[in-house]
């Protein structure tokens, strides 16, 4: 499977879904992606990320540089990982919890629940 982002609106969030490798040459493109959606005021995001099967640290990296983005611009970042998580074959799950920052993030198992509640306000 060839890595891709795609986007589009949900109400007051931007979605981006990946799908393939998050790896050392991929991430650079999910990076652009996000810093995109952040230059055109874009604050409340959802990444989905139930489609990627592989993530190493570079693709951890880019994720926390999204925390961090966001929460400069006092908005919110959501990831989807597939409702069986950990257990049941989300690499992503497994990694950010192997590397202890999973508990940074706001974890959803699709995307209904993820854009269901509003933003909070900031």
């Amino acid at each position: 499977m060839a890595f891709k982002v795609t986007g589009d609106e949900q109400g007051e969030w931007n979605v981006l879904r990946v799908s393939g490798e998050l790896d050392l040459v991929t991430s650079p493109v999910l990076r652009q992606q996000v810093h995109e959606a952040v230059a055109q005021g874009r604050h409340h995001l959802v990444l989905d990320l139930s489609e990627v099967f592989f993530c190493d640290s570079s693709g951890v990296g880019v994720l926390i540089a999204a925390r961090r983005l966001i929460r400069s611009c006092q908005g919110h970042l959501r990831l989807i990982l597939p409702a069986r998580g950990a257990v049941d074959g989300s690499h992503v799950n497994r990694v950010l919890g192997a590397l202890g920052v999973r508990r940074l993030f706001d974890v959803y198992p699709d995307l209904a629940a993820a854009v269901d509640e509003e933003p909070l306000s900031a």
